[in-house]
């Protein structure tokens, strides 16, 4: 199943069409609107009208991970604040992240989160929980999506207590969350002589906001007796949908017309272009409006997979080394 067929099965020509076409219009409104990349592009001595070809990316500059932290988000934002529909904070290991969205920028994380829980297996008749808390711009993107979906919703909350209630009165089929969350129902339950696997789980969609690699995952899935799906949702994306696993489990279709990957070779500014080849996943976004991101260096190891998979779709995929199969 699909939820855009038309783009998750577009012939490659025409999806380098469409990227090349939302890129140049990406970076010409963030060199207009943002005093960041207007004074990034103008120290690197370049300019959006430099961009011709989606090889022409390469001419501008890297943007880390330190670089974003230490900018204030107000220098990245590319309107007024009376444009803004959403507002939200989100604290990480390595600091605050602040993300503005507009209503166009909500939609597009809707769109995205619906491609990937269906290339989970949700559908209208799904029950699905959503562990987590819910100011969390990225949690309301998914419970947005389930719902246009048609799937029944449980806002499960953060209180395990709650967590334990809601696992008696509703059967759920599907949790979404992180990792540590669900170890913690899994203990929780376990604490009061219950096991995860008597209930009717059959699918685990957790959210990975340090990497693609999801060390519990093993184990996750042998506790639940479930099938795993992993999402990455680091908050500097301020979406959990980039990157997506369908029903084949290999590796993590990109959404390639709302950004455009590269792989780079680590340590270095070196562009790797061969399939199979490890690198550091480097993105742009294509469609953002409040806060685009212009070769944001993720410092995710990964290769790039052209070929066909499995599931029809013809986006490319990214693949770790770790990657559970």
């Amino acid at each position: 199943m699909y939820a855009n067929q038309q783009i998750e099965q577009l012939d490659r020509e025409s999806m380098q069409a469409l990227q090349l076409e939302r890129l140049q219009k990406q970076l010409q409104w963030v060199e207009e609107k943002s005093l960041y990349y207007q004074q990034k592009f103008a120290k690197a001595g370049v300019s959006a009208k430099d961009v011709q070809s989606l090889e022409d990316i390469r001419r501008l500059p890297f943007l880390t991970p330190n670089e974003l932290f230490q900018v204030d988000s107000l220098d990245l934002l590319t309107m007024p604040l009376s444009g803004i529909m959403r507002f939200s904070v989100v604290q990480q290991e390595n600091g605050e992240v602040t993300k503005f969205y507009t209503n166009g920028d909500v939609a597009k994380n809707v769109e995205m989160m619906t491609r990937c829980m269906v290339a989970a297996g949700v559908n209208q008749t799904s029950v699905v929980a959503v562990q987590g808390d819910m100011s969390d711009s990225r949690l309301m993107d998914i419970q947005y999506a389930l719902e246009m979906l048609g799937a029944t919703v449980v806002t499960m909350g953060t209180d395990y207590r709650q967590w334990l209630r809601f696992m008696e009165l509703i059967s759920m089929d599907t949790i979404v969350s992180t990792p540590q969350l669900i170890m913690q129902l899994i203990i929780q339950l376990q604490a009061t002589g219950k096991n995860i696997a008597d209930y009717p789980l059959n699918r685990v969609i957790c959210l990975n906001p340090q990497g693609l690699t999801n060390a519990m995952q093993r184990h996750i899935a042998d506790r639940t007796h479930a099938t795993v799906y992993n999402l990455y949702e680091p908050a500097e994306l301020g979406t959990a949908g980039m990157l997506y696993q369908c029903e084949a489990h290999k590796g993590y279709h990109i959404q390639e017309d709302y950004f455009y990957p590269e792989i780079v070779a680590f340590h270095s500014d070196q562009v790797v272009t061969e399939p199979h080849q490890m690198g550091e996943l480097v993105v742009t976004t294509l469609m953002a409006e409040a806060m685009p991101l212009i070769r944001y260096r993720t410092g995710q190891a990964v290769m790039l997979e052209t070929d066909a998979c499995d599931c029809g779709r013809t986006l490319h995929r990214v693949t770790t080394p770790f990657t559970f199969m």
